[in-house]
């Protein structure tokens, strides 16, 4: 910021310079304003092609040249080191994320900066959950690199991912705008970690029997879930609401939906729905219990046993869900 307003201070000062110049030279010498000014700009440039004829005009030329070429080359000074620091920041800056980005485990990748890529990584910094993006339009990458984590390259070259550090990463969202980049992004990603979590977009219906082949865990289509919203705003426009609410808009509502993994040793194993007190002490409503191997049990009922291993659904003030997530062994 204070080389570009040396630049712009140079810059008006050599204008002004060439101002009083021209009006200077057509006094002096006589000659018109177009003339005027070709002389001065011979004099700024070193060209001195043809100088003044007049004792006087020589004279005021020599100020000329001492004020006007040494704000040339100041002017010349400051763009040069505005260039500089530029490309010092620049290559500080990369060096900076690639060391951030080598910290990172068990963090997600995010492919594709666009609207549904940002939303994915809004959410998961609201958490927040460690991330990197990768973004193969080098401009778009450079728009959002103050706002997220984010890399400038081609999420399906194998040596991008590695970049990324895919081999430690928890999971990676495919959400480029096609789905042939896609399912080059997750049957890349696939071959190098096969424990990996991956959710793919698709834009196609047909796209999602493709992407679960090349191995995608799960397929999202934004069309579809829109026409979803569409349809049971008119249908089922308050359950619409609640969901919103308790999913989107938390800070209105008071409340979150969570997803509480029951560790050993927990406090709530061994115990019922009821006798873990978690509706009398915390508030919060167990929404369904997921076990492994099992289906998802839907409103459990208050003898229902709570086990190691057990995924509680749960809702709540996020206050008391971060003390049960604490109690019951799981990551805050």
């Amino acid at each position: 910021m204070r080389a570009r307003r040396k630049i712009v201070v140079l810059t008006a000062a050599i204008v002004v310079v060439m101002c009083i110049g021209t009006f200077g030279f057509h006094v002096l010498e006589g000659a018109s304003l177009f003339d005027s000014f070709y002389l001065v700009l011979t004099t700024f440039t070193t060209i001195g092609y043809q100088g003044p004829a007049s004792h006087a005009g020589r004279v005021f030329n020599c100020f000329l040249i001492i004020i006007g070429v040494g704000l040339v080359f100041l002017l010349l000074g400051a763009v040069t080191q505005a260039l500089l620091e530029f490309e010092f920041r620049e290559l500080l800056g990369r060096r900076k994320m690639e060391r951030d980005i080598s910290r990172l485990k068990d963090h997600y990748i995010i492919c594709g900066a666009g609207r549904v890529g940002r939303s994915v990584a809004r959410e998961l910094a609201r958490r927040p959950v460690p991330f990197v993006m990768i973004e193969s339009d080098e401009e778009k990458a450079a728009h959002y690199r103050e706002e997220f984590l984010i890399l400038a390259g081609d999420a399906s070259r194998e040596s991008v991912l590695r970049q990324a550090g895919i081999e430690h990463a928890a999971g990676l969202v495919a959400a480029t705008t096609t789905d042939a980049a896609n399912t080059y992004i997750v049957l890349a990603a696939r071959s190098l970690n096969s424990k990996l979590k991956i959710i793919a977009r698709a834009s196609e219906e047909h796209a999602e029997k493709h992407l679960r082949s090349a191995g995608a865990d799960e397929v999202v289509s934004p069309y579809a879930f829109i026409g979803y919203r569409i349809a049971h705003s008119f249908l089922r426009p308050n359950v619409l609401d609640f969901m919103k609410l308790a999913m989107i808009q938390e800070e209105e509502l008071g409340l979150d939906i969570e997803e509480v993994r029951v560790g050993e040793g927990s406090a709530f194993v061994g115990k019922t729905v009821h006798t873990s007190k978690l509706r009398q002490d915390f508030g919060i409503i167990v929404l369904a219990i997921k076990r492994e191997g099992q289906k998802m049990q839907f409103n459990p009922k208050s003898t229902d046993p709570i086990l190691a291993g057990d995924f509680l659904v749960v809702m709540g003030d996020p206050a008391k869900l971060r003390e049960v997530l604490s109690l019951a062994g799981a990551r805050a």
